[in-house]
């Protein structure tokens, strides 16, 4: 990764989750923001929120490429909204565009961002998401996970 280039972190998962889990992602999100990285995700609700709320709340950066065409979709703590107009094909958009994925548990959205991280060979994290074999990196804790995907980047 060119050296002043911020880290380009991917949290994916549902988009409509629990308390506990959204308070997850927002650690993964702040713990990013606080070393630099930006979080990119969908922009919607659930995971993404709770990781850009997190990020946000840590002065970070958020990058949301949600699925509809209406920017206002997007929730409140983007900075930056893309509307994509692709429905869940904007799924390929925010797997290609990081560095790592962090992937929360999800359904089938989650579960295809996974496997375009793995097709694509970019470094992919699991926070209790699909078990999908020994190509993903396996974290127990958000803060795991997060310290994971910084250590990653500067190896790629």
């Amino acid at each position: 990764m060119a050296q002043n280039r911020k880290p380009v972190i991917a949290v994916v998962g549902a988009g409509k989750c629990s308390k506990k889990l959204s308070d997850m992602a927002a650690e993964v999100g702040r713990i990013i923001a606080e070393n630099g990285g930006v979080i990119i995700c969908g922009g919607l609700g659930g995971i993404m929120e709770g990781a850009a709320k997190g990020a946000k709340e840590a002065g970070g950066t958020t990058i949301g490429i949600i699925p509809s065409d209406q920017k206002e979709d997007a929730n409140e703590y983007i900075d930056y909204v893309i509307p994509s107009g692709l429905g869940e094909a904007r799924n390929i958009l925010v797997v290609r565009s990081a560095d790592v994925i962090i992937a929360f548990p999800g359904k089938y959205g989650t579960l295809s961002e996974m496997a375009f991280a793995l097709q694509s060979g970019k470094p992919l994290i699991s926070v209790n998401a699909w078990k999908l074999g020994d190509d993903i990196v396996q974290a127990e804790t958000p803060k795991e996970a997060a310290e994971m995907a910084l250590k990653l980047v500067t190896e790629t």
